[in-house]
């Protein structure tokens, strides 16, 4: 083998264990990539190195990344995120600042939520949600229930609950915001076509 076709460390054992562990017999991993069964099986056992364009296939139909196939151990992320301007989103006019590090089962957001009606978007998904507000006043519905929280006020419930937020302050209200949004198929299920918080 040349040095340009000389073998990843392991990427064959590495390619079975990620089929495996999606639950895929291989005819169905190269049938969802556009492989033949041979030729992943060829992968698989390292007598071929995939290029780019299959990794990526591969990585998708795994759910994994490239750097995971390869075997890659990520670096741990910048624990500090240093702080700024809320600008305006795209989201019903809600601003969003990241405030923790991405990739972490809880995330962390600076949030704006402009001083409109947002009464029209009900959301339901897997997961908890910690709210503070840190200026203004905020109208939070659980259920059928209706909460006002002020500056200082908090909540944290079962995102499972129907729940809407929205402003009940003329120049809107700002909140520190964490969620543990599961990536699973429920994880989509959101009633009212903005995009969930």
């Amino acid at each position: 083998m040349t040095d340009d076709q000389e073998e990843v460390a392991g990427l064959g054992a590495r390619l079975r264990e990620h089929r495996r562990g999606s639950r895929l017999t291989l005819e169905a991993a190269a049938a969802r990539v556009g492989l033949s069964p041979a030729y992943l099986s060829r992968l698989e056992t390292g007598r071929r190195q995939p290029s780019l364009p299959v990794l990526l296939g591969l990585a998708r139909a795994y759910g994994t990344t490239v750097s995971g196939l390869l075997g890659e151990q990520p670096g741990e992320p910048d624990p500090v995120v240093r702080g700024g301007a809320i600008g305006p989103g795209l989201a019903g006019g809600w601003g969003y600042r990241r405030a923790g590090a991405p990739g972490r089962a809880m995330q962390a957001l600076r949030v704006h939520v402009p001083p409109t009606v947002q009464d029209a978007v009900v959301r339901v998904h897997p997961g908890e949600e910690w709210l503070y507000v840190t200026k203004g006043r905020m109208r939070l519905t659980l259920g059928e229930r209706v909460h006002l929280l002020d500056e200082g006020d908090s909540a944290h419930f079962d995102s499972l609950t129907p729940h809407c937020i929205a402003s009940d302050s003329p120049d809107g209200v700002e909140l520190l915001f964490l969620h543990t949004l599961l990536q699973s198929p429920g994880g989509e299920l959101c009633l009212g076509d903005q995009p969930r918080l």
